[in-house]
């Protein structure tokens, strides 16, 4: 077990990325809390989540900014090396091919956007529009 020098909470794994202190309230706390190199890519990813969830509430789930309308519909989060987009297991299986088109790295119910790469935010766009038709969500 590993503990977090700063907030002395204990995780499996040494190092694990985690929010020490109070969670953010709203998504401009939580991408203001972050690396400042990072924070345009951050913008950009909410910016493109607003734009195709135009009904959706942002709030912060998860200690991530969220997308809900009824029902957790996206997340987004700043990891350490990429952003994560946490649109559910269904979407990743069904955006699979468009996502390696994209060069993105996933996994079970997670996509990960290395701050390097560009971002796809027209894939972005379409995956959060079509957990919201389908019902398929985070």
């Amino acid at each position: 077990m590993w503990k977090c020098p700063k907030c002395g909470r204990t995780f499996k794994k040494e190092n694990q990325g985690h929010y020490c202190g109070e969670a953010p309230k709203t998504i401009d706390e939580y991408i203001n809390a972050q690396d400042e190199e990072f924070r345009s890519q951050l913008y950009a990813v909410r910016e493109a989540l607003k734009r195709s969830l135009p009904d959706a509430t942002e709030k912060i789930a998860w200690s991530m900014p969220t997308y809900w309308q009824g029902h957790n519909i996206i997340h987004f989060a700043a990891n350490k090396k990429h952003i994560g987009l946490y649109p559910g297991p269904e979407a990743v299986a069904h955006f699979a091919e468009k996502l390696d088109q994209a060069g993105c790295k996933y996994s079970k119910g997670s996509i990960r956007i290395h701050y390097s790469e560009d971002l796809p935010l027209e894939l972005i766009s379409e995956i959060a529009e079509w957990c919201r038709e389908t019902g398929n969500h985070a």
